[in-house]
């Protein structure tokens, strides 16, 4: 990854939150930053698409994706997930550099 940097925070219920946020202008950089939600995004269905949902209702890993743009060219991508201790161990051995 070159553009999305994650941090991981977990909390006492035992979810797990990993967290990018990448900002570029849209002319230079922003086809990259989504290439590599893209990426992120298809290694969690293909490893646990079928355990997608709510962590809170019993399901593995789940995820929100939100695209700003902002003001003179810039766009924000914040991609979160709320997701297991299986989960976040298995993206980490997949990801962390």
């Amino acid at each position: 990854m070159r553009h999305l940097t994650f941090d991981l925070s977990d909390s006492t219920d035992g979810t797990i939150t990993l967290e990018a946020m990448a900002s570029t202008r849209e002319s230079a950089g922003h086809a990259a930053v989504m290439a590599e939600v893209d990426v992120v995004l298809a290694w969690a269905n293909t490893e646990f698409g079928d355990r997608k949902g709510p962590v809170e209702d019993g399901h593995v890993w789940d995820h929100e994706l939100l695209i700003q743009h902002e003001a003179d060219g810039w766009i924000t991508v914040t991609l979160t997930f709320s997701a297991t201790p299986e989960f976040a161990d298995a993206f980490l051995a997949a990801f962390a550099s």
